[in-house]
């Protein structure tokens, strides 16, 4: 029956292909890459085109997909994929949802997988979309560029592309995230300077004060007795 679905979709062209694409992100449980591949073969050169459009769909489809993880949490994964790519993705998202969500986008796991549980766990909508952009487009562009310049010689590649992305993009992601965590930890070892700076200025600042506040105190003793001995000569010059 979901074969049947996708093989209607192939009669509407780009058009079904961007619906595709948008309900694989949201529910359905074949991959794009199944529409994506038979209609850019039948006209390589429409390959980038229809990769556009497949793309396009995909990040419509995803904060929909995210909404539904929001308010019906993560058991409707259950109903329709397999439980070892929840489970592996769940996972994934506990030790990390950054990680997570950013290699979800070269996995062969079906990616609504990670738009409804970005929902479900609370992850940020914005960062879900901005790692969707990244690796959506490594993956619709690469089928795109396979078929374009290798035309049907390109079928027999493109159904492992999910794998060629996730050796390729693993390290580099690995690599990306190493770099962001020590530019954190150096940015949060210049916050905590700064604020012992501001710490320490401020107690210097309360010193200050306190001292002119012992300073004043003083001098207006001081006063106070010499104003009393002025009253006393005075008395007695009177005397």
């Amino acid at each position: 029956m979901l074969q049947d679905i996708v093989d209607f979709l192939m009669k509407f062209g780009p058009w079904g292909l961007f619906f595709h694409s948008m309900i694989d992100a949201i529910i359905f449980p074949i991959p794009a890459l199944f529409l994506q591949v038979p209609l850019s073969l039948v006209n390589p050169s429409d390959a980038f085109l229809l990769a556009t459009v497949g793309y396009i769909g995909c990040l419509i489809g995803t904060p929909i997909g995210y909404l539904i993880g929001k308010l019906l949490g993560n058991s409707i994964l259950y109903k329709i994929l397999k439980k070892e790519w929840i489970e592996a993705a769940t996972t994934m998202f506990k030790k990390n949802g950054d990680t997570a969500v950013l290699i979800g986008s070269f996995t062969p796991i079906p990616f609504k997988v990670f738009t409804i549980l970005s929902g479900a766990l609370n992850f940020p909508l914005w960062r879900l979309l901005m790692y969707a952009a990244v690796g959506r487009a490594a993956k619709f562009y690469l089928v795109g560029a396979l078929i374009y310049f290798y035309g049907q010689a390109a079928e027999s590649m493109v159904h492992n592309v999910s794998l060629y992305l996730f050796a390729i993009a693993v390290p580099l992601i690995a690599l990306f995230l190493f770099f962001r965590k020590k530019h954190r930890k150096k940015k949060a070892v210049k916050a905590a300077a700064a604020e012992a700076a501001a710490a320490s200025a401020a107690e210097e600042n309360v010193q200050e004060h306190t001292a002119a506040s012992e300073a004043s105190a003083t001098i207006e003793e001081s006063t106070v007795v010499v104003d009393a001995g002025i009253s006393t000569n005075s008395s007695v010059s009177h005397t």
